[in-house]
């Protein structure tokens, strides 16, 4: 895991230790972020000696009066540091007023200035100021940062992330009463979602009252894993790829082939598809949960095999990616065969246009090799499904309703999936499902696996 937010250099001569024990508890990279004019130097020494430590630099908004020309430099010189890898935290608290609103106002807009100038990332703290902090940035013309130790509710954390900042959820989420933050981070979409400690404040439950480490950070993930319904792991790895991706640090994983959420094991044996939904999201990211699904290359049956292992290990075996896994019909059928033999089971997530895509019924060749399949409907008539599907075939429709009628004949379980656009009238959806006598689901906008 990553500690995107922590002061480092307020445990003074304790730090190899605090960072040992941090390593121990599967915390391996640090933000050590400066509040001060005191601290913006010490930030970057820390990076200096701790190679998985870095850092970001900037004046707090309690400090905002100290903000003068002289410390507006240092920042700027020590941001062609390689280890300053943002300006913060910069911001507003409007908790004590003081110093004054406009100080605060002021000192921010300078460093936001400061940071287009740069070109780094900002980490932005806002507290009981959220509509003074958004319009600061929107007129800044900054799209690129996170929100960090978020204290907002769910209506403001959207504002957030419509303007391209990232939220990042800390201790606070594991508090009995913070129901406003426990909202927020159920909603928190997965490409947005960062976390920290702000070590040595905030201490989750079941430490508050002592003194904060970056160790802890694994009571947020796990927090978090419960409200979101997934697990530590892909809390861990979701929130990594995040801050790599925020602040340019570390390597990020090329297009995985297959990849596991929760006990499920999905293979990516394409990216084309015979649709261009307008709600798909692999328009608008590389990822979900966590995993890069954008393939430099197709896979081979024979690599997809010797990746997958022992497939009793799954709850299932998934063929889903980023596009339309019966463009692959015989790679399908080697493959699933395969883990058939070996006591696994086998689900196909699709759009419902094999028989299209190959010019014949293909579900009599599947028939034993499939337990489950899952078909995007998407649509209670052609003429809506054309309209947001944009299908390569024009009758697609139709033979998308042919299709979930054949796979009731060769396949166990058959259920279709409607995501909740406006477009969609979903009651009607469920009555055709009803009618094909097959299950139905609702998938919600922008929430993947």
């Amino acid at each position: 895991m990553i500690d995107s937010h922590c002061h480092l250099e307020m445990f003074e001569n304790q730090i190899s230790d605090v960072l040992r024990r941090a390593y121990d508890a599967g915390v391996n990279t640090f933000i050590t972020v400066s509040s001060d004019k005191e601290s913006i130097e010490k930030a970057v020494k820390i990076s200096e000696q701790y190679p998985m430590v870095y850092a970001g630099i900037g004046i707090h908004p309690h400090d905002a009066v100290d903000l003068n020309e002289e410390i507006l430099k240092k920042i700027f010189e020590l941001t062609r540091h390689p280890k300053v890898i943002a300006v913060g935290e910069i911001g507003l608290d409007y908790h004590y007023e003081n110093p004054p609103k406009d100080v605060q106002q002021k000192a921010f807009i300078r460093q936001l200035e400061l940071a287009r100038e740069v070109g780094l990332p900002v980490i932005i703290h806002s507290r009981e100021a959220f509509e003074d902090t958004m319009k600061i940035l929107k007129e800044s013309g900054i799209k690129n940062g996170v929100m960090h130790c978020f204290s907002g509710n769910v209506n403001q954390a959207k504002k957030a992330i419509d303007h391209g900042f990232f939220i990042s959820i800390s201790g606070v989420v594991t508090f009995k009463n913070a129901k406003k933050i426990k909202e927020v981070a159920k909603f928190v979409p997965d490409e947005y979602l960062i976390i920290e400690t702000d070590a040595p404040y905030l201490a989750p439950e079941p430490l508050r009252g002592k003194k904060n480490e970056p160790a802890f950070l694994i009571y947020v993930a796990k927090a978090l894993a419960e409200l979101r319904g997934v697990t530590e792991e892909d809390i861990e790895r979701i929130t990594t790829v995040n801050v790599k991706r925020l602040f340019h640090i570390g390597n990020l994983q090329k297009g995985e082939i297959i990849y596991k959420i929760r006990d499920t094991l999905y293979l990516n044996i394409t990216n084309r598809c015979t649709n261009v939904c307008k709600f798909c999201i692999r328009f608008h990211t590389d990822y979900v949960k966590g995993h890069n699904l954008r393939l430099e290359r197709e896979p081979s049956a024979k690599e997809l095999i010797e990746a997958i292992g022992d497939p009793k290990s799954y709850k299932e075996v998934v063929f889903c990616g980023y596009g339309e896994p019966f463009l692959r019909l015989d790679l399908i059928k080697e493959v699933a065969k395969w883990v058939k033999d070996r006591g696994g089971k086998v689900r196909i997530n699709t759009n419902g246009q094999g028989n299209l895509i190959h010019g014949r019924k293909i579900l009599p060749e599947l028939e034993r090799l499939i337990d489950s399949i899952s078909i995007s409907l998407n649509a209670p008539d052609k003429e809506t499904y054309n309209k947001i599907c944009n299908p390569v075939y024009p009758d697609a429709y139709d033979a998308v309703i042919d299709f979930i009628k054949d796979a009731k004949k060769y396949v166990p379980d058959v259920r279709v999936t409607v995501v909740d656009i406006p477009e969609v009238d979903i009651k009607k959806c469920e009555i055709l499902a009803k009618s094909l006598e097959v299950k139905f689901k609702v998938r919600h906008l922008n929430q993947v696996g």
